[in-house]
């Protein structure tokens, strides 16, 4: 179903798109979403894990710039991981509100299980689409993140 405005050609094209855009990474997210709820995890403490799994231990506002949220949103997520014992604060330097977040051995362990399986739905998933296909699909998806920042910058 696309769009229902009666605005210029480019107009309908364009909301037309981000419709069926938004669609398809809605119904994918929520079908990932479902073998999440199986781990116990939110989709925020599995990305924070899967960060720092792929990329080590990162400062907050790094780990926030990488996952695309403010370091505020993070703050409740990591908290909620280290009491669950799955990451730690580690002090860097003399001052005292630089921090590192790491993963403990119990986190290390859950996220590479929970990931394993969240690679596999990810490969099931993009089956829809051949190879050809999913790698113009990356590239368009790349063109459009970049967009705004290419035509500011």
């Amino acid at each position: 179903m696309g769009t229902h405005y009666k605005g210029t050609k480019r107009e309908v094209q364009a909301l037309d798109t981000f419709i069926k855009l938004m669609r398809g990474t809605g119904s994918l997210s929520s079908r990932l979403r479902s073998q999440l709820d199986n781990s116990s995890l939110t989709e925020s403490q599995f990305s924070v894990l899967e960060a720092l799994l792929h990329l080590g231990p990162l400062c907050p506002s790094s780990l926030a710039q990488k996952l695309l949220q403010t370091a505020g949103n993070l703050t409740l997520v990591i908290r909620n991981l280290e009491k669950q014992g799955l990451v730690r604060r580690k002090q860097e330097g003399s001052d005292r509100r630089y921090f590192t977040i790491s993963l403990t051995p119990a986190g290390e362990k859950l996220i590479r299980k929970v990931f394993a399986k969240h690679v596999l739905a990810i490969t099931l998933e993009m089956q829809a689409l051949s190879p050809e296909e999913q790698a113009e699909l990356g590239r368009l998806c790349k063109k459009l993140g970049l967009s705004r920042a290419t035509l500011e910058g």
